[in-house]
């Protein structure tokens, strides 16, 4: 039926064009019902069911432009919207130079601080190096002056050393003299014992020898 109702409005060029249609309060659509009723009663319909069809086609219609003009606006309301956001814009981009301005200074005086911190903080480590050089100087001075001491005392005790090692040599020396002329002294003593024992002796086997000569000289005699 709807595809005969098409066909039947195309032959009869029957359009719902722009100039059919009347704006009432930019929601409502007007159109020739009696022209849609007299088709729809062409292509088999009763005129209850023509008059209930177009009906509904109309309140669909008059729907769907409702809410198609709700969600729109007209040139005037347009501007005035622009207008209000334009003013938006305009107090939006002032608050933000107000607070650039103050976030900018906010930022110079937080830059000085740091910098006046940054400073505070360069004296201090500078007298923190400064004490510490100092302490290691002094501690590598007091090094330097106990390894001197040290040093010295080290030489000195070298010295006492070597010192008393000369005259433990010069006693073991004269001590090895004084022995090696008393060996030579009993050497020499023992010498000349040996030398009187010797005359000694000598003399003792000449009493003998002239003694056993005497006696045998004398038995000869007898015996002669």
């Amino acid at each position: 039926i709807f595809s005969e109702l098409s066909t039947s409005m195309k032959v009869m060029q029957y359009e719902l064009t722009r100039s059919d249609l009347v704006k009432s309060g930019h929601s409502k659509l007007l159109f020739d019902t009696h022209a849609m009723i007299q088709v729809l009663e062409a292509n088999g319909f009763t005129l209850q069911q023509a008059e209930m069809f177009v009906k509904v086609l109309l309140n669909t219609t008059n729907t769907n432009m409702d809410i198609m003009y709700s969600d729109m606006v007209t040139k005037t309301q347009q501007e005035i919207m622009l207008q209000k956001v334009m003013s938006q814009i305009a107090a939006v981009k002032k608050d933000m130079i107000i607070l650039e301005k103050s976030e900018f200074s906010a930022l110079l005086a937080e830059n000085e601080r740091m910098k006046v911190e940054l400073a505070q903080v360069n004296i201090q480590l500078s007298d923190m190096v400064n004490k510490v050089c100092l302490s290691n100087k002094l501690s590598v001075n007091m090094e330097k002056n106990q390894v001197k001491e040290m040093k010295a005392e080290h030489e000195k005790k070298i010295l006492e050393a070597r010192h008393q090692m000369m005259e433990m040599l010069s006693d073991q020396d004269r001590h090895v003299t004084q022995s090696n002329m008393k060996i030579d002294t009993e050497v020499a003593g023992l010498k000349t014992m040996l030398e009187s024992h010797k005359l000694d002796s000598i003399k003792y086997l000449a009493g003998s020898v002239f003694t056993c000569l005497t006696v045998v000289l004398g038995f000869f005699r007898i015996w002669m």
